[in-house]
């Protein structure tokens, strides 16, 4: 099974400075400051990428591939994501784009909207058919499922168990490349363009399945600035290679794969912290009518992936005039026999206090406790988030009181007094 704590953004403790910024921004509290400098608890971070968002310093890096792992392939496929064509001007055709990425030096192209198209497909006939489980989550966000593995356990079953759009893509590009080469799997390489960390990090460490046919990750704003040069040439005489319709490149945004369900029972959100208050929410049984929820820890959906050039509402304006004119969907197969989680992944329990109940409670006892100590106010000053995770970290073993500086002052004054 893949490592499930390998992550795709980590700290550069040259450049951190200890400002404390970047913990009340992450979502599941796996940032603290120790020692002048911040550390990620990999067992809860969950590669939304708020830290560097939050970072000043540049201290927060997202992981990928560079494009010189191109090199080490005989034949080379490109997976580009549908938020990639949200990156360029006055763009009226997706072929365009797919043209420009054959000049830069790929073999052949495999649109990930067409495979959203079949993952849309296969999401309405799951849906249609396990009314149990409604209303069903996407799993297309892979920080949205890490987040319901450590902090939401009661909504795992009702995840989606469809493997996202860049993973069908890439099985059935591998497929059509041996086919059309006769060459073998390893002597080809396929890989994704894609917008974010995330997608990285689920491309190595696979969510639900044990084996990926994804061979590389490629930043969108690495791959952009290559395709540049490439676009006049091929807007004079674009090939009539793409795949993906109105639904695939409306992926890209937010609520275009909930409206691939042609339905009006969805609800679709984006933002890490908009999605966590829908899924607060959906622990307490708000939404009974609704079928299926779409969630994006990116603002705009992929759009607004770190990994990408563009201001994520401009690019949203851009995919939605791309798309105004294509037909609803381009491809049409039938449901494929492969694409769903061969596992449904588990509940990581990365906040338990003790190994047992009366040891959790016991220590839970003591949180409340010393909580009630600190001001209240949350400040970070001591490297923790907020006066109840300094608490925790306490009982943990990761902290003292005198962490604090208020009560540090408290002690002072006391002894200035006597």
């Amino acid at each position: 099974m893949a490592d499930k704590f390998m992550h795709s953004v980590h700290l550069d403790e040259s450049k951190c400075v200890g400002c404390t910024n970047c913990i009340k921004r992450c979502p599941t509290g796996a940032i603290r400051v120790r020692n002048g400098k911040a550390q990620i608890t990999k067992e809860s971070c969950i590669d939304c990428g708020e830290c560097i968002r939050t970072c000043q310093h540049n201290a927060k890096i997202p992981i990928y591939d560079p494009l010189s792992v191109m090199d080490n392939y005989k034949y080379k496929v490109a997976l580009p994501a549908p938020s990639l064509y949200g990156q360029f001007n006055n763009l009226n055709d997706s072929n365009i784009v797919l043209t420009a990425l054959l000049l830069m030096g790929f073999d052949d192209v495999f649109e990930v909207g067409a495979a959203a198209e079949i993952v849309s497909m296969m999401t309405r006939d799951y849906v249609k058919n396990h009314k149990e489980q409604w209303p069903l989550i996407s799993t297309a966000c892979p920080a949205i499922v890490k987040l319901i593995r450590v902090r939401f356990p009661g909504l795992i079953d009702q995840l989606l168990p469809i493997q996202p759009p860049v993973e069908i893509a890439a099985t059935l590009a591998r497929r059509r490349a041996m086919e059309q080469t006769g060459l073998p799997s390893e002597d080809i390489g396929i890989f994704f363009i894609s917008p974010c960390p995330a997608k990285t990090t689920a491309c190595r460490s696979p969510i639900g399945v044990e084996k990926t046919d994804v061979d590389a990750v490629l930043a969108i704003k690495d791959v952009y600035v290559r395709l540049l040069p490439f676009m006049d040439h091929a807007a004079q005489d674009p090939l009539d290679i793409a795949a993906a319709g109105r639904i695939g490149v409306g992926w890209g945004i937010s609520g275009g794969e909930a409206a691939g369900l042609i339905n009006d029972e969805y609800l679709a959100a984006d933002g890490i912290e908009n999605c966590i208050r829908v899924l607060e929410d959906l622990e307490d049984e708000k939404f009974s009518t609704l079928q299926f929820v779409e969630l994006d820890a990116c603002a705009g959906g992929c759009v607004g992936g770190l990994l990408t050039v563009e201001n994520p509402y401009i690019a949203k304006v851009k995919l939605s005039r791309l798309r105004k004119y294509l037909p609803v969907a381009k491809t049409h197969v039938s449901i494929p026999n492969f694409g769903y989680w061969e596992y449904i992944p588990e509940y990581e329990d990365v906040y338990s206090l003790g190994k047992n109940m009366a040891e959790n409670l016991s220590k839970l006892a003591q949180i409340e406790e010393l909580t009630e100590r600190f001001p209240g106010i949350d400040c970070g000053s001591c490297g923790s988030p907020s006066c109840r995770a300094l608490a925790e970290d306490i009982v943990r073993g990761l902290a003292t009181e005198d962490d604090c500086i208020h009560v540090c002052f408290d002690k002072y004054k006391k002894g200035e007094n006597q």
